[in-house]
C-alpha cells in the first residue's frame, strides 16, 4: 500500500527550512481528550517524517499523561532507530523523575548512565501520526488551505485541497 506525496508536506518542509534558525519552529501542539473527558493540549517537537511516508514522528516519555490518553498508541518498529538518532543529553531526560509529578526538591547529584548499545529505555516512546486532514495557514500571505485525505481503490492516500478563509 503506497502513498502519493501529500501536497501539504512540501509546504511544511519549506516552512521548516526557511525558519530553521528559529529554535521553536519545530514545536507543534498535540491535543488529546483527557481521562476526565476534557481537552488536554501540550507542546511537542516535530521530529520528522517516517521515511517514504507522510506519517509524523514525535518522541515522548511513556510516563506522561498523553500516553494514557492515547490508548491506541501502537508499538512502532522505528523506535530503536529514533532512539539512536537523539543526542546523549536528550536520552538522559527519559531517566529522570516521572514527568508531571511534584518536584522533589534538590536531590543528591547522581549522574544517570545510558548504555549506547542497550537500545531505548522503557520510558522512550515514538508516536507516529498518520494525518487524514491538514489545516494549513500562512499568516504572511493570509492563505489558508484545507487538505483532506480521500479513499482510493489502489490503497494510495489521495488528497483533496480547498482554499478556505483565514
Amino acid at each position: 500500500m503506497g502513498s502519493a506525496a501529500a501536497p501539504w508536506k512540501s509546504l511544511l518542509l519549506g516552512a521548516l527550512e526557511s525558519n530553521g534558525r528559529i529554535k521553536h519552529s519545530k514545536f507543534l501542539q498535540l491535543a488529546t481528550i483527557g481521562i476526565n473527558g476534557r481537552p488536554s493540549n501540550r507542546t511537542v517537537v516535530f521530529r520528522g517524517f517516517e521515511e517514504g511516508t507522510d506519517k509524523i514522528h514525535i518522541y515522548t516519555d511513556s510516563r506522561t499523561r498523553k500516553i494514557e490518553e492515547l490508548k491506541n498508541c501502537p508499538f512502532a518498529e522505528q523506535r530503536a532507530e529514533a532512539w539512536s538518532s537523539i543526542s546523549p543529553k536528550s536520552r538522559l531526560q527519559y531517566l529522570g523523575p516521572s514527568p508531571g509529578l511534584p518536584y522533589p526538591g534538590e536531590q543528591p547529584v547522581k549522574e544517570p548512565f545510558v548504555d549506547s548499545y542497550s537500545g531505548p529505555v522503557d520510558s522512550f516512546c515514538l508516536l507516529v501520526f498518520n494525518p487524514d486532514q491538514v489545516d494549513y495557514l500562512n499568516l504572511k500571505s493570509e492563505e489558508r488551505n484545507l487538505f483532506k485525505a480521500i479513499p482510493s481503490f489502489g490503497g494510495e492516500k489521495l488528497w483533496e485541497t480547498g482554499r478556505i478563509n483565514p
